[in-house]
């Protein structure tokens, strides 16, 4: 049987990273120069692979829309002529490239994973050798046509990610779905498998910065303070409450989100729980922010909450109509019922 080829986009990141008398910095060509001598990489069960480095390499702090375009348009330029793609990434804004890749890349066929290291790859306690490993293998045995994150065993769906922890090797979870598979022993698969009738083109969509406020509720918290989140040019606001979606009852308060709705502001409800979701009508604290025109977020994490408006806010789309999309499942993105 034919092998497979991948495609692997190195973007930055700690995984191709070199110690200096600074910490670790990002070195060109050095990522490449460890995988030469390792030789699991060249082993006849891992696929054919190309490494296509970005210049410069990004540090994922600086991670912006306009990368985010850049990774999806290089995807669209080399979807032909390889099996699958892996994205080489930061771990800090992981989860919000792949969010925003998912909604940006309609219709794919072919696998698309992001993984990257908390330790570099030359450093011998490494994290990064069983994450690519394991990204290559799933890429070309296991193909599950979206856009995943792979890290510590574990394959993701990647708008469902989160980075929930700093410094351990399992930095990613997924709150409020399960892993689409684990890599152990044996190789356990959760996916169930959609089977569509017709292959459509693959799509892939513009994407530009947009004005949006992510807002923590908190005891206390003043109306001038959410006023001044909702200033110009502020086009949505991301608001995380507590529990189920409940926030204060204050008059001035909600004024404020009154305006805003009069603004054509969108306002989403998150709640500040790891997991979980938000249903409004649980309780009259909740109820009001319906009344004045927030919608639920349902079990949307930050990072596909905020990449969906940036991705939906740059579509030229009215304010309804986003509005409505904000509430409908586009890539698996959320849990409706």
């Amino acid at each position: 049987m034919k092998k497979k080829f991948i495609y692997i986009a190195y973007t930055g990141g700690t995984i191709g990273m070199q110690k200096s008398k600074y910490g670790y910095i990002p070195i060109s060509g050095h990522l490449q120069k460890q995988l030469v001598n390792m030789p699991e990489f060249h082993s006849t069960e891992i696929p054919n692979f190309t490494i296509k480095e970005y210049n410069p390499l990004i540090d994922s702090s600086n991670m912006t829309p306009i990368e985010w375009q850049k990774i999806a348009d290089d995807i669209k330029n080399n979807y032909h002529q390889y099996d699958g793609f892996i994205i080489l990434h930061g771990t800090d804004t992981m989860a919000y490239t792949a969010s925003a890749l998912s909604f940006i890349l309609e219709n794919l066929e072919k696998p698309v994973i992001i993984t990257g290291s908390q330790i570099p790859l030359s450093e011998i306690r490494s994290d990064g050798r069983q994450n690519l490993l394991n990204s290559l293998l799933m890429a070309a045995n296991y193909p599950i046509n979206e856009v995943t994150l792979f890290f510590n065993h574990r394959l993701y769906r990647g708008n469902r990610t989160t980075k929930s922890h700093a410094d351990g090797f399992d930095a990613f979870s997924s709150p409020n779905l399960g892993p689409l598979l684990e890599v152990g022993i044996n190789i356990r698969s959760f996916y169930k498998k959609k089977f569509k009738k017709k292959t459509k083109k693959l799509k892939v969509y513009k994407i530009t910065p947009q004005p949006i406020s992510i807002l923590t509720i908190y005891p206390g918290i003043s109306k001038e303070v959410i006023r001044n989140f909702l200033l110009n040019p502020v086009k949505a606001l991301i608001l995380c409450t507590y529990g189920i979606g409940n926030a204060p009852q204050n008059r001035e308060f909600l004024k404020e989100l009154d305006l805003a709705q009069k603004k054509n502001i969108i306002v989403i409800n998150l709640t500040q729980c790891t997991s979980g979701r938000v249903n409004m009508n649980g309780y009259a604290t909740g109820n009001s922010l319906i009344k004045v025109g927030v919608i639920s977020g349902y079990d949307l994490t930050v990072e596909a909450a905020l990449t969906k408006l940036h991705f939906l806010l740059s579509q030229n789309f009215s304010t309804e109509k986003i509005r409505i999309q904000m509430q409908n499942n586009l890539r698996g993105e959320l849990t409706l019922d």
